[in-house]
């Protein structure tokens, strides 16, 4: 159920007033800024709110107000996009108050704060990382949330960022070939852990054309005692490809390196419709 934050009617009528920002800041009347931030709050002026409240947090420690100035806190944050800050108030959130009332907005907030601030796949995925692990925990602690799809989708999202990552550093690894070392190898090694990590990607398919693309690579620049093993895992990775992709659009490149690979084995392979 959706928690409101409520206002008094007061504090509205007091913030309507041109200048009362400024004799808010300066007023000591804790109180009456509590109320103002509300009001701040709830007509999107997040900005101010989160001013007030920063002041306030410590001093209203240990009275019936803390625990929902630091979630509207968070919420000041989160609303301005700040969303770092914004993760980092929900955790100490609830971290003060685990069954709080606002818990379960607090730890699902954190891990879509996170989610939001994730960044592009080519960069360091740290921060994807901690995102996952905010909104599974979310997930442990309420399992019948009605948040729970949209948690899980953005795990989803989530890793589909993650694999992107390996795909794209096995693909840098294949592009390098043999510079400096044999990279077809680190490829063929990174692509397999990516599939193995998340089995049910998008980018499967993606994958394992560029392994066996890897080992077709080393088996043309094996040394010569090593060619036809290398031949003959690379017909093996065709099988298996084909397999599970019959209909792939790599399908026509596949057919080639098979059909080398056997060349090179001296047998007369035909491709299996």
């Amino acid at each position: 159920m959706k928690k409101n934050i409520p206002i008094t009617l007061l504090a509205a009528l007091l913030l309507s007033s041109c200048g009362e920002y400024n004799a808010v800041l300066k007023s000591t009347d804790y109180e009456y800024k509590y109320e103002a931030a509300k009001s701040y709050f709830a007509k999107g002026q997040y900005g101010r709110s989160a001013t007030l409240l920063n002041e306030l947090i410590a001093i209203l420690k240990g009275t019936d107000k803390a625990e929902e100035s630091l979630y509207m806190l968070g919420m000041s944050y989160y609303n301005q996009e700040d969303y770092q800050t914004a993760a980092q108030t929900f955790i100490q959130y609830y971290n003060v108050y685990p069954r709080g009332t606002y818990t379960e907005l607090a730890r699902f907030h954190a891990g879509k704060a996170l989610y939001l601030d994730t960044p592009e796949p080519r960069l360091d995925q740290s921060a994807t990382y901690s995102a996952i692990q905010q909104l599974q925990m979310f997930l442990e602690y309420f399992p019948q949330s009605s948040r729970k799809e949209e948690a899980q989708n953005m795990i989803f999202t989530l890793q589909d960022k993650l694999v992107m990552k390996e795909y794209l550093s096995a693909k840098m690894y294949y592009n390098l070939g043999n510079y400096l070392g044999n990279n077809y190898l680190s490829c063929v090694i990174t692509a397999q852990n990516a599939l193995k990590d998340y089995p049910y990607t998008n980018l499967r398919e993606d994958l394992s054309m560029l392994i066996l693309r890897a080992k077709y690579e080393m088996a043309i620049y094996s040394v010569e005692e090593r060619k036809a093993e290398r031949y003959r895992e690379t017909v093996d990775e065709y099988y298996s490809f084909k397999n599970e992709f019959p209909e792939s659009k790599y399908m026509k490149e596949a057919d080639r390196i098979f059909k080398d690979s056997g060349r090179m084995l001296g047998e007369d392979v035909d491709i299996i419709e």
